[in-house]
């Protein structure tokens, strides 16, 4: 998804390399080592979502016009490096030898070393957070216990052919959906809107990192290595069964038998084919469907925000899903 052209604001690639700047500085230490380790997926890139999430919603409070405010920057800068912590612990979760094209920090040095920065990128993100007072820093707290919450109950369920809609929900609503809803709510509390325009955006970013999750899972049985940067069936892979294969999985007992373990890659593809017969990747899509309907009507619902970048905004919904297509 190429971020800034979807959403088509003229400020926001000049504000995304304030933000960058700001993460260099994040990430620097006296330790050179530290230093290195800390600022090894930094330097391979990313969409950055979540901050741009956070820029549009100052721009939504203000207009886009002025560029966003320092201190938009300084929590945008906060919510990507808390992103970028729970990457280093998931790979570690995971095992992966690559993320973004590089080799991992855990592949690259230990998962000790992984583990550790990743908890120097949480203590930055918190520092940055506390320096724009103390309920930003207390919504950052909240949210890392989130993403905490939301990867615990994934874990409790690898491999589990009885994984329902409900805990598939509120794992994603934990590990991917409230980061995203907390970089719009910042966004939009430094610049001090009032309560029920931060529940707003609050809103839309939540309901938009569930559809932005969901759509994620559709492509991993759907799309291609190359596509991807993965191969195809990953979560399958790892006993993650996500949506579209949890809604397969009560269509076809063929797929249920053959799941439950840890397949080889040739078996995981018959899986991937499996799932494919069924309408459990429709299904799925519809669930995302709705997500996307709901961010726009948190959007539409709101008072105060500004008309053109809440209309940016929705065309970034409507590009997610589709995605699928």
């Amino acid at each position: 998804m190429a971020l800034i052209e979807d959403i088509g604001l003229a400020p926001l690639a000049g504000d995304l390399a304030r933000v960058e700047r700001r993460l260099d500085a994040a990430v620097a230490a006296d330790d050179r080592f530290l230093g290195d380790v800390a600022g090894h997926l930094l330097g391979a890139g990313g969409k950055r979502l979540r901050p741009a999430l956070a820029l549009c919603a100052a721009y939504a409070c203000r207009g886009a016009g002025p560029g966003a405010p320092d201190e938009a920057v300084t929590g945008a800068a906060a919510v990507e490096l808390v992103h970028l912590g729970s990457l280093y612990h998931d790979d570690v979760i995971d095992e992966a030898d690559t993320r973004r094209g590089v080799p991992s920090v855990n592949a690259r040095w230990s998962n000790i070393v992984a583990i550790l920065a990743g908890d120097y990128l949480l203590a930055q993100a918190s520092a940055l957070a506390a320096s724009l007072g103390a309920d930003v820093a207390g919504l950052l707290a909240t949210t890392i216990g989130e993403l905490c919450r939301g990867q615990v109950l994934e874990l409790q369920y690898l491999f589990d052919v009885d994984r329902d809609e409900e805990t598939y929900l509120s794992a994603i609503e934990g590990k991917t959906a409230s980061l995203m809803a907390t970089s719009c709510r910042i966004g939009g509390m430094v610049c001090g809107v009032p309560d029920d325009t931060l529940d707003a955006l609050t809103r839309f970013g939540l309901h938009l990192g569930m559809c932005f999750q969901i759509v994620d899972d559709v492509l991993d049985v759907t799309g291609t290595e190359a596509e991807l940067g993965k191969p195809a069936g990953n979560d399958v892979h790892e006993g993650v069964y996500t949506l579209p294969v949890i809604y397969a999985l009560k269509e076809s007992p063929e797929l249920r038998a053959r799941l439950g373990r840890k397949l080889d890659w040739p078996e995981v593809a018959d899986a991937v084919a499996l799932v494919g017969r069924t309408d459990g990747v429709e299904a799925a899509v519809a669930v995302a469907r709705t997500h996307a309907t709901k961010a726009s009507e948190a959007l539409s619902g709101a008072t105060g925000l500004d008309d053109e970048v809440c209309a940016r905004l929705r065309t970034l919904v409507d590009g997610l899903v589709s995605r699928t297509s």
